[in-house]
């Protein structure tokens, strides 16, 4: 009897460790695969924020269709262009004052010198070609995208913006965490219940996400 009691004993000792290490290591190792999902989600809206800004250099707006937007990075060109400044005297004021040389004009000219591709200029590679796609491993799903316009202060201004539900981020993972990271409004973290760059309610092209998932050593 006091043999079965010491077993009984010993796999309670057991349970409530395991527990207990549970409950330190599992929000440990949910924060840890979390910043590695984000971080890969992240790399993925700030492509597709390159993109939409030359978009919007080149065409003059956003677009809100990935298609429309890989078939503008595969065709459009940057213009590399200098600047030269001319200055020559202002023949007519000079002579209403009476002197040879007083006022003088400065004239802008802009010459374009040659072209470049985007998706050189801005990747480099192909990899601008899959940028709609949640690049993480077991969750096959694609950033939504939207573009149009907003009104301020009397103008009209073009807008985007990028994003992915954390739900479908951090798919597979310990719901109750999932729960409280979505309630998560911190300045280091991501804020909100979605990762998203750029805004259909405001003037932004930011994302919503803290410094750390900028920093050269994350990329």
């Amino acid at each position: 009897m006091r043999l079965v009691i010491q077993i009984i004993l010993w796999i309670v000792i057991i349970f409530l460790g395991y527990q207990l290490y549970s409950s330190i290591n599992g929000p440990y190792e949910f924060n840890k695969e979390k910043e590695v999902r984000y971080q890969k989600v992240i790399n993925n809206l700030k492509d597709i924020r390159d993109a939409e800004l030359a978009h919007q250099e080149i065409a003059g707006n956003f677009t809100g269709s990935f298609d429309s937007l890989v078939r503008f990075i595969d065709t459009a060109q940057f213009a590399i262009t200098q600047r030269r400044d001319s200055v020559y005297a202002d023949v007519e004021k000079n002579k209403a004052y009476g002197i040879d040389e007083g006022y003088f004009i400065t004239e802008s000219l802009i010459d374009t010198l040659s072209f470049t591709p985007v998706k050189d200029s801005l990747f480099g590679s192909d990899r601008y070609k899959t940028m709609m796609n949640v690049p993480v491993k077991g969750v096959d799903a694609k950033f939504k995208l939207e573009a149009g316009s907003i009104m301020k202060n009397g103008s009209k201004y073009s807008v985007f913006e990028a994003s992915i539900p954390k739900d479908v981020v951090l798919q597979g993972m310990d719901e109750e965490l999932v729960y409280q990271e979505k309630q998560a409004n911190t300045v280091e973290g991501v804020r909100g219940d979605k990762v998203q760059v750029g805004s259909m309610e405001e003037i932004t092209t930011n994302g919503n996400w803290g410094k750390s998932y900028d920093s050269a050593d994350n990329q």
